[in-house]
C-alpha cells in the first residue's frame, strides 16, 4: 500500500462493520457516514469517525453523491469504499470521486457502464461469445415500450430493472391482465431503489439454479477467478442462502462457466472485485449479469479460499495489480451463509420494523456479520438485514449442520425474523441433495398455508413467560402485602407461608387462538413454584444464574432445564430458546380482555412504511383484489386491495405519509351483492 492512508466507507450496517475490520488490520485510518436516521446506529458507534450527510430517505443520504464526496474531503480520506448497494454501482459517483482525487474502491466509470447495467453487461457478454437469455436488445424507459416488447413475446417473461439487484424493480409476468401496472410498479420501484426506472425484458426461466462467479481483475487485462458461488435458495429473487461451491454442478459445466467469467472481465478491462451471474437450466447455461462491486454473500468465498476479499480490492485500488495468479487460488472445504432478516416468512415474508430488544448471536466456529446490537432500530427505510452467519465444513453436510447449530443458538427477541425458516429450510429435502431451483421458496410457502405450518406453542415457554410475569407483577408492588413474596403472591389472595394454589387465574397467557389460565401459588423456598397452567399442575422455577451472562434465565421444569430469553413485548412477553419464539398476551384476570376495534373492510398497514400511491376516492367503487393503496418499506412495494366489491367509505391516507404497521389506512363497505 502507498497512496491509501484513510478510507471512507459510504455505507452502513454490517458492510460498513466489515470493511473498516479488514482497513484496521491493514494500519489504515477508516471514517463513515450516517443518515439522521442512523446518528447512533452499530456501524458509527464501531467506527467512531462519521458524517451525517442527510436525512432518513436513501435519496436523502447514502445516495447523495456530492454529500459523500464532501464527507470524504471533510476527514481526510484518500479512498472510498462503496461497499454494496447505494452508490457502488453508480458511474457519475466514480467520476466525481476521480475529479476530486480521491480513490474508488472498485472498477472504472467506464467499466460500470459497460456492465453495470444489464442491458449492455447482456451485449457485451455476447460479444465475447457467452451465451445470454433471450429478450430485449436493450434497456427501456417508456412504460408503453416495455408493455409493447412484453406482448410480442411468449409469456412468461421477467422484468429487470437494468441498474438493479436483490430482486428490486423486478416482476414475472405470466399473464397481461393489469401489465400496466405491474409495469408502473416496477418502474417506480426501480427508480427509488437505483434512480433509474429503465427496465428489460427477458424470457423467464422459472426453475433455474442462480450461480455466480468471483472474479478480480487489474484493470490491465488480466483477470481470474475466485471459484463459484450456489445462490439458488431466493424468496421474491432475494438471495437468502448461499454456499461455495455450488452443490453437484457437473465438473465440464462448472470449468465452462468459470472460463465464460474470466474471458468477460478481461475483455472488458475489468479493475478490482467483481460478480458475473449466471442461470443453469439443465445442462445449459446463461449469462445474467455483472455486479461490479462486493457481494453481501462474499464471506463464504472467503472460507473456502482463505482470501480477504476486502484487502484484495485495497490492494488493486491502491498498487494497480493483482497480487495472486490462477494458480495460487485453491477451493477447500465448504462454506454456507443465511441471511437473517427482519421479515415474517409466515406474511409472505413481508419486513418487520421496529426494536431489537435483544440480539445474541453463537460463538465460534460460527462468522458473525451483523450491523446491530440489542436495542438498535430496524427502521423502514434501508434493507431488513440483520446479520449474516457464515459456516464452514470439510464438506458440505458438515458446513450445512454447522450453519443449523449456529442459527439454534441465535436468538432475536422483539421483532419477527426469518431465524426458524432459516434454519427448517436447511433441512428441506430439497436443500440435502441440492435438487432446489430459484422459485422453490415462493412455490412451497405459497401453497403451504402458514397455519397449517404454524408450530405448537411449547409448554416450557408458556410456563417461563408465566414464571416472569408473576415476578415482574410482584415486583412491580413490593410494599403490597398480596403481591409481596414473602408473604406469598397467590394470583387474587392473600396468604402467608405454604398456600395451596389460588382459586383464580392471576394472569391469561394468549398466542394466536390459544389461550392459558395461570393459577399459582406461592414460591416455595428453594424458588420452585406449583402452576396450574390451563390444565396442567407443575412445579417450575425461573433462575439466573451468573454464568449465563445477564438476560440469559434457565427454566427448570419436569426434571428438565431450559436456557431461556424473556423480554417485555409492550403490553406483552416474548420467550425465545432453542424451541423457537414465542410472543404473549398478558391479560391480567380481573382486568378483563381487550377487544379489536377492527372491522371486515378495514385495510390495515401490514408494515411501517411510506404511503407512494393511492388508486382510488372515497366513494368510488372497488372490486375485490384491486388495489386501493400502495406502501414502500425497506425497498419494497406492498399493494393493499380491497377484500371484496363494495364502495371506499374512509380514506385515512395521503401520498407521502409515513405510517405504523397496522393503522387503517382506508374502510370498505361491501355492496349489496357481495
Amino acid at each position: 500500500m502507498q497512496r491509501i492512508t484513510k478510507v471512507l466507507i459510504a455505507n452502513r450496517g454490517e458492510i460498513a462493520c466489515r470493511i473498516a475490520r479488514t482497513c484496521r488490520r491493514l494500519g489504515l485510518k477508516v471514517a463513515t457516514v450516517h443518515s439522521t436516521a442512523d446518528r447512533d446506529a452499530r456501524h458509527v458507534r464501531e467506527i467512531g469517525e462519521s458524517v451525517e450527510i442527510g436525512g432518513a430517505a436513501p435519496s436523502e443520504s447514502y445516495l447523495r453523491i456530492d454529500a459523500i464526496v464532501a464527507a470524504a474531503r471533510r476527514v481526510g480520506a484518500d479512498a472510498v469504499h462503496p461497499g454494496f448497494g447505494f452508490v457502488s454501482e453508480n458511474p457519475d459517483f466514480v467520476r466525481a470521486l476521480d475529479a476530486a482525487g480521491i480513490v474508488f474502491i472498485g472498477p472504472s466509470a467506464e467499466t460500470m457502464e459497460r456492465l453495470g447495467g444489464k442491458a449492455q453487461a447482456k451485449r457485451e457478454a455476447a460479444a465475447v461469445g457467452v451465451p445470454v437469455v433471450p429478450g430485449s436488445a436493450g434497456g427501456m424507459k417508456d412504460a408503453a415500450e416495455v408493455a409493447a416488447t412484453v406482448r410480442d413475446m411468449q409469456l412468461p417473461v421477467l422484468l429487470k430493472a437494468v441498474a438493479g439487484g436483490g430482486g428490486r424493480g423486478m416482476a414475472v409476468i405470466e399473464s397481461l391482465d393489469g401489465l400496466e401496472s405491474r409495469i408502473d410498479s416496477a418502474m417506480r420501484e426501480a427508480e427509488k431503489a437505483f434512480g433509474s426506472s429503465e427496465m428489460i425484458v427477458e424470457r423467464y426461466l422459472p426453475r433455474v439454479r442462480h450461480i455466480e462467479v468471483q472474479v478480480a481483475g487489474d484493470g490491465r487485462g488480466n483477470a481470474i477467478h475466485l471459484f463459484e458461488r450456489e445462490c439458488t435458495l431466493q424468496r421474491r429473487h432475494q438471495k437468502v442462502i448461499e454456499e461455495a461451491p455450488s452443490a453437484g454442478l457437473p465438473p465440464a459445466l462448472r470449468e465452462r462457466i468459470l472460463s465464460d467469467a474470466v474471458k468477460l472481465a478481461a475483455a472488458v478491462g475489468y479493475r478490482g472485485l467483481g460478480t458475473v451471474e449466471f442461470v443453469v437450466a439443465g445442462g445449459e447455461y446463461f449469462f445474467l449479469e455483472v455486479n461490479p462491486r462486493l457481494q453481501v454473500e462474499h464471506p463464504v468465498t472467503e472460507e473456502v479460499t482463505g482470501l480477504d476479499l476486502v484487502e484484495l480490492q485495497l490492494h488493486i485500488a491502491d498498487a494497480g495489480t493483482l497480487p495472486i495468479s490462477q494458480v495460487d487460488v485453491a477451493c477447500q472445504g465448504h462454506a454456507f451463509e443465511a441471511r437473517l432478516c427482519a421479515e415474517d416468512p409466515d406474511a409472505g415474508f413481508l419486513p418487520t420494523t421496529g426494536r431489537l430488544a435483544r440480539v445474541d448471536f453463537p460463538g465460534e466456529p460460527i462468522r458473525v456479520e451483523a450491523g446491530v446490537d440489542s436495542g438498535d432500530e430496524i427502521s423502514p427505510y434501508y434493507d431488513s438485514m440483520i446479520a449474516k452467519l457464515i459456516a464452514r465444513g470439510p464438506d458440505r453436510d458438515a458446513a450445512r449442520r454447522s450453519l443449523a447449530g449456529g442459527l439454534r443458538d441465535t436468538t432475536v427477541i422483539g421483532l419477527t425474523t426469518n431465524l426458524r425458516f432459516l434454519e427448517g429450510l436447511l433441512d428441506w429435502p430439497q436443500t440435502l441433495d441440492a435438487s432446489f431451483h430459484t422459485r422453490l421458496i415462493d412455490e412451497r410457502v405459497g401453497r403451504t398455508s402458514s397455519a397449517a405450518e404454524a408450530p405448537p406453542i411449547p409448554l416450557e415457554h408458556v410456563v417461563a413467560a408465566a414464571l416472569h410475569w408473576l415476578r415482574r407483577e410482584r415486583a412491580a408492588v413490593p410494599e403490597l402485602g398480596c403481591w409481596s413474596e414473602a408473604a406469598g403472591f397467590t394470583g387474587w389472595r392473600l396468604g402467608a407461608g405454604s398456600v395451596a394454589l389460588a382459586p383464580l387465574p392471576a394472569v391469561i397467557l394468549g398466542a394466536g387462538n390459544e389461550e392459558w389460565p395461570i393459577r399459582s401459588a406461592a414460591p416455595a423456598a428453594d424458588g420452585t413454584v406449583d402452576l396450574m397452567v390451563g390444565e396442567h399442575a407443575l412445579r417450575a422455577a425461573l433462575r439466573a444464574p451468573p454464568a449465563l451472562g445477564a438476560g440469559r434465565l434457565l427454566l427448570h421444569l419436569q426434571e428438565r432445564a431450559l436456557e431461556v430469553v424473556v423480554a417485555d413485548a409492550g403490553p406483552g412477553l416474548e420467550v425465545a430458546s432453542t424451541l423457537g419464539r414465542s410472543v404473549f398476551s398478558c391479560t391480567p384476570f380481573l382486568g378483563g380482555a381487550l377487544a379489536g376495534e377492527g372491522t371486515d373492510g378495514a385495510l390495515l398497514a401490514p408494515m411501517m412504511g411510506k404511503v407512494v400511491a393511492i388508486h382510488a376516492a372515497a366513494g368510488d367503487s372497488v372490486s375485490v383484489g384491486d388495489t386501493v393503496i400502495v406502501l414502500e418499506s425497506m425497498k419494497m412495494e406492498l399493494h393493499v386491495s380491497a377484500p371484496f366489491d363494495g364502495t371506499l367509505a374512509r380514506l385515512n391516507c395521503a401520498v407521502g405519509d409515513m405510517v405504523e404497521r397496522h393503522h387503517t389506512l382506508a374502510e370498505v363497505v361491501a355492496s349489496a351483492t357481495s
